[in-house]
């Protein structure tokens, strides 16, 4: 796997991958009501490429088919780590972790956070991640849970 920076003609590669990740991966998570209110359909291309333009993701590409991406804020905020459905437990999201921490540490960051999902919630704890809390989020109409959690770099 390749990891790059974004280009903007990743965009709809990288909504598909959002949405499909959530309405086939995180259903086993979420409700089917809370997932609809976390990624509602129709896909939403132009909100997204508004969305990925302003925090450019690393991506991850095998044989150039994206697989995945990650963002890093500059404040060490990780907004969206997504694999396509079909790359499923192969590494993909660790590999995009691990160059995500290399650029934090290389640009001298203290810690990075992230609002983590039921489903990523163990991968960052795995990379010694610690919860700081549970949140509960309105949106549409349902309440979605995640965890705050940090990851002290130096």
């Amino acid at each position: 796997m390749i990891i790059r920076d974004y280009q903007s003609q990743d965009a709809p590669a990288l909504t598909d991958i959002f949405y499909d990740s959530i309405h086939n991966i995180a259903i086993e998570y979420y409700s089917s009501a809370e997932v609809h209110a976390w990624a509602p359909l129709p896909k939403e291309y132009e909100y997204w490429q508004q969305r990925f333009d302003a925090k450019p993701p690393f991506v991850g590409e095998i044989d150039g088919r994206i697989v995945g991406f990650i963002t890093l804020e500059d404040n060490g905020h990780i907004d969206w780590t997504y694999t396509h459905p079909d790359y499923q437990r192969r590494g993909i999201a660790g590999r995009l972790y691990q160059h995500l921490e290399g650029v934090a540490r290389g640009k001298g960051m203290a810690r990075l956070y992230v609002e983590a999902s039921y489903l990523a919630k163990p991968f960052f704890a795995q990379r010694g991640f610690s919860e700081l809390g549970k949140n509960d989020t309105l949106r549409h109409g349902q309440i979605l849970t995640n965890w705050s959690m940090e990851k002290r770099l130096d």
